[in-house]
């Protein structure tokens, strides 16, 4: 199970109902966030979040509503006495960005913090992997992928039977080491499990035109949270950015589970997103708000809100 915690769904600037763009993804007690927008601290406070469960951060771009948020976020982590090592992730320039904020001010940091400057690359972490991939903003600019590791099958209490096999030491033995031998017989695990279970896929894009390297990262993500900064292509200008109706194509494309409609633009009300999405969209989607909580598996997800409970 992964839940998804959207801190901040809007772009550009904040307004009166959302922030600018913060994602906040929960896995087996840590936090991943992705992007850290003004006001994240703020935002993670209001969600019931602390920052010092924060292990790793993705920063997509640095675009000052996508960033912003980290100088609030290290120095609460060190006037709370921060000890255990934070990651950075970014695309080319975190290294110096990141040590601009560490030398703003009196600020000193109490903890380590280690800074990664990523191309496309592959992490591999306890239980999932994070991909980096490029997408198109006109700056270096990435998108990332959360790829929890695929798990075994089910026990299948028939097959355990045929074997011989109890719940107790011994199977749990067979789960650990993959086979165990039994009255001179070798059982193997998948002897007794049923066929092995996707992990699930979540991918974020960050601000990007309409691309194929995000339908290539996509492909049937278990959720595609997109750029939809603008209703209509007239609204866009020349910025590096993609309507409503690009990210369901996208998304279609992909053959993703669930699109969510992500970064939009402080003009429009979320009404009108939800409108024109559903005018438009042929694939499933949301249109998150502040606060919202999308819990994801690999066969459901369920979505409600931190301020006003599940729906």
């Amino acid at each position: 199970m992964v839940q998804i915690y959207f801190l901040g769904t809007g772009g550009i600037m904040p307004n009166r109902e959302r922030n600018v763009p913060s994602i906040a993804v929960r896995y087996r007690g840590e936090i991943l966030l992705f992007d850290a927008g003004e006001g994240t601290i703020r935002q993670m406070n209001i969600a019931k979040l602390s920052p010092m469960k924060i292990d790793k951060i993705f920063i997509t771009h640095f675009h000052g509503d996508h960033y912003l948020g980290l100088g609030g976020l290290l120095q609460t982590m060190n006037l709370w006495n921060r000890k255990k090592p934070l990651h950075i992730y970014g695309p080319k320039h975190t290294f110096e960005f990141v040590r601009n904020f560490i030398n703003s001010g009196f600020f000193r940091p109490v903890f380590d913090i280690h800074v990664h400057e990523l191309g496309e690359a592959r992490l591999k972490f306890d239980g999932y992997e994070v991909w980096s991939f490029r997408v198109e903003h006109g700056i270096p600019a990435l998108g990332y992928v959360f790829k929890e590791k695929d798990r075994r099958g089910k026990f299948l209490p028939e097959k355990l039977k045929v074997y011989g096999l109890k719940p107790g030491p011994l199977l749990g033995k067979l789960e650990r080491e993959g086979q165990i031998e039994l009255n001179g017989r070798i059982i193997r695990l998948e002897d007794v499990t049923g066929p092995r279970r996707r992990g699930v896929k979540l991918v974020y894009t960050g601000d990007t035109a309409p691309c194929e390297r995000v339908v290539l990262f996509s492909e049937k993500a278990d959720l595609l949270i997109h750029d939809a900064t603008y209703l209509v292509p007239e609204d866009r200008g020349e910025s590096y950015h993609s309507t409503v109706e690009e990210a369901c194509e996208v998304a279609k494309k992909a053959k993703v589970k669930l699109l969510a409609l992500f970064h939009r633009a402080f003009r429009y009300s979320h009404d009108e997103y939800l409108s024109k999405a559903t005018e438009l969209c042929d694939v499933d989607f949301i249109v998150p708000k502040d606060f919202d909580l999308l819990t994801v598996e690999s066969d459901h997800w369920k979505l409600g809100n931190v301020l006003e409970g599940a729906s």
